[in-house]
């Protein structure tokens, strides 16, 4: 394991231009991932019905290479998304959630390791939460110093 970066306030601000990249690449691919699942399922429903129903599922050689091609697409989108958290792994940052773009920062404030929290909508890093909190436990860094 490698030696942890901490960010500073700065430092993770000048940062934030590259994240927000990131992080909407990876909100529009997770969105396209949930679209393309829907899709398949939708293809292949009257199959699954038939098949539950007791008839053997014959969903047709139209619907399986629309499916094929589906899960291939998804493979390629979720090869991305493994590819971007690796990124922002590589940077030192942690994402929490990708629908919202919610990503912490390390950071040490007197020796004491906490966390930098930001989030896209947000203009720039204004909260901080204890490395045993989370999200909801976030306060406005002028309550740190």
């Amino acid at each position: 394991m490698g030696v942890t970066e901490f960010y500073d306030i700065d430092t993770a601000n000048a940062k934030l231009p590259e994240i927000r990249e990131t992080l909407l690449r990876l909100a529009d691919q997770r969105e396209e991932v949930i679209a393309v699942r829907n899709r398949i399922v939708e293809l292949n429903a009257p199959a699954l019905a038939a098949a539950s129903a007791g008839s053997p599922p014959a969903p047709g050689p139209e619907v399986d290479r629309e499916t094929q091609m589906l899960r291939l697409r998804m493979q390629g989108l979720v090869d991305q998304m493994q590819a971007a958290a690796l990124k922002l792994d590589g940077w030192g940052i942690q994402l929490r959630d990708i629908a919202t773009g919610l990503i912490d920062f390390p950071a040490l404030v007197s020796g004491r390791p906490v966390w930098l929290c930001w989030r896209l909508g947000e203009e720039s890093v204004g909260w901080w939460h204890e490395t045993s909190e989370g999200f909801d436990s976030r306060r406005k860094l002028e309550d740190l110093y």
